[in-house]
């Protein structure tokens, strides 16, 4: 679990306190987030361009891709829409895995209205939302209580060892925006960590302050935790951090100690 600081901060500053292994990972999920928007930027487009292509009128609260985008592989999923334009944001993506790419022996958290939620097969598990801006970047992470998604709602820590299950690898709707998302998930992973264990606390305070009231279908608690990311900078921290690994040269300079 994050440190009472991290929580309070809402972002894991200290990367350096990090395994090699995890920084390795982020670093290469770094570079697949950039080497993706190159790819999408010389064809003019961007993720979210992508995922509006040829569906029509863009309408609010509407999933997009029409029928959302699912790995029936991995039983990772994940949709486009937008209904929060006073945060300044284009729209957002939410993240899913479905039963069928959870690991084994996981329980969703016990809580008032189980009748609500999807179970067995039907299990799905919200990981994260990427809040977009207009120009098709990332600007911010951020979570939600259950009612919002419909979710099989799981404890923080569950969700956690769901997160390096969620791969789309097909070409539907476009390979490089679904390689984008994937990577992002990797590369924003401490961030992520801190606003599972966040979220279940704003949950847990909110049941507290409300006793008598389901607090996984009150509408008075949408969001529950979030904050704002930066690719490049988040890729200069990894970098940053492995190279005090090695003292000195390039996070590509030979073997890294674990």
């Amino acid at each position: 679990m994050p440190s009472a600081a991290q929580l309070k901060a809402g972002d894991p500053a200290d990367l350096e306190s990090l395994p090699t292994s995890n920084l390795k990972c982020m670093s290469c999920a770094g570079d697949e987030v950039l080497e993706a928007l190159r790819v999408l930027g010389k064809a003019g487009t961007n993720p979210v361009a992508q995922v509006l292509r040829h569906q029509g009128e863009f309408i609010e609260l509407d999933h997009y891709p029409k029928g959302d985008i699912y790995d029936d592989e991995t039983g990772a999923q994940y949709y486009y829409h937008a209904h929060r334009a006073e945060t300044g944001e284009h729209g957002h993506f939410h993240t899913f895995l479905r039963a069928k790419g959870m690991p084994s022996g996981i329980e969703p958290a016990p809580y008032a209205g189980d009748a609500a939620r999807p179970l067995g097969e039907d299990a799905i598990s919200h990981l994260v939302a990427i809040a977009m801006d207009r120009s098709g970047l990332p600007i911010g992470l951020f979570t939600t209580n259950r009612w919002v998604t419909g979710e099989t709602f799981y404890a923080a820590d569950d969700v956690l060892a769901m997160l390096d299950r969620f791969a789309v690898d097909h070409a539907h709707p476009c390979l490089a925006t679904n390689r984008w998302v994937t990577a992002l998930l990797r590369l924003f992973r401490p961030q992520i960590e801190v606003l599972l264990w966040k979220r279940d606390v704003a949950i847990h305070d909110w049941q507290r302050g409300n006793a008598g009231v389901d607090v996984f279908e009150d509408r008075r608690l949408e969001i529950t935790s979030e904050l704002p990311i930066d690719i490049d900078q988040q890729i200069a921290r990894v970098d940053a951090a492995l190279k005090m690994r090695v003292g000195v040269g390039d996070r590509r300079d030979g073997a890294f100690p674990e």
